[in-house]
């Protein structure tokens, strides 16, 4: 759909924003309609979904620019973009975001470490230069077309050098005009405190919520209180969704059918009522001879 947002006047407010992760156009569609504002594409759940692998960097640009293009032409949300380190050096990041921005973006993420990555809360990450991040910013902010694309730097250093070496990181960041903050793998509610307190009136700080990851997992409310103004759960979809594909392909294997299913699943014509089959069958009667023929009828009389 690529509608035109506005994320920065929504980020103005002080309500918290809560972005579920999703991983495709389906996960998209079923969170546009349980009525959150925003949607955050995890590079780990298109790993973990589309190659059955791990957040090692294995992913590459043109595998998020797809699933980005399926989402964004299905529902009309911003939606926030995990672009791992930009996929190379300050070249490849403005590639990275001049496609990402065509395919729809309202929020690039650009993190520190080095190519490939890992996921935030795996040990053993390492960083690029800050001069080196900071140039990739640079050329980031150059890259995009329209000031509404907003740019959300990462940083991973809280593992590799500590909490005031990551701060100073986000402050060298910041200073590159970026419009949010991401203080990965805090490992206290003190670290959360302290890293709000230093960037929380100064510009939307993001937290990720890794259920058994690094930093406590809190609620919408308690993210709010705290100064967060972005809270992500960026896995917790996939999670779910494996947790309940296991028992009910065990179920299947073992039972040779779905009847004890039967109540925690959509039926056939559940399933098209959530995507919409009957809307698209009768959009498309207007290109038939039948549709054409009603529609020239009614003009007519």
């Amino acid at each position: 759909m690529h509608a035109e947002h506005e994320l920065n006047k929504r980020l103005a407010e002080p309500r918290l924003l809560l972005a579920p992760g999703v991983y495709d156009a389906l996960s998209a569609l079923l969170a546009q309609q349980a009525g959150f504002e925003a949607l955050y594409l995890s590079g780990a759940s298109i790993a973990y979904t589309r190659l059955g692998r791990s957040d090692v960097g294995l992913t590459t640009f043109s595998e998020v620019q797809q699933v980005l293009e399926s989402i964004t032409d299905r529902v009309d949300l911003p939606v926030i973009v995990d672009a791992d380190t930009g996929f190379g050096n300050a070249l490849n990041v403005q590639r990275t975001v001049r496609g990402l921005e065509r395919a729809g973006a309202a929020m690039v993420q650009l993190e520190d470490q080095t190519f490939p990555k890992r996921c935030g809360h795996l040990d053993g990450k390492s960083l690029v230069p800050v001069a080196e991040m900071c140039g990739k910013l640079d050329a980031a902010l150059d890259a995009r077309q329209k000031a509404s694309t907003l740019l959300l730097a990462r940083t991973d250093a809280v593992a590799v050098e500590g909490l005031e070496a990551a701060f100073d990181r986000a402050e060298r960041y910041l200073e590159r005009g970026v419009d949010a903050l991401f203080i990965e793998a805090l490992r206290t509610p003190e670290q959360m405190d302290a890293a709000c307190q230093r960037f929380g009136r100064r510009v939307p700080l993001l937290a990720n919520m890794v259920e058994g990851g690094k930093t406590p997992v809190q609620d919408a409310a308690t993210l709010q209180s705290r100064g967060f103004r972005i809270a992500i759960f960026p896995g917790a979809t996939v999670r779910v969704l494996a947790h309940a594909l296991q028992r009910y392909f065990a179920d299947l294997q073992q039972a040779g059918g779905t009847q004890g299913w039967r109540e925690r699943m959509l039926d056939f014509d559940g399933l098209n009522r959530v995507i919409g089959t009957p809307e698209l069958m009768e959009h498309a009667r207007r290109f038939d001879g039948e549709g054409r023929a009603a529609s020239e009828a009614r003009t007519d009389g």
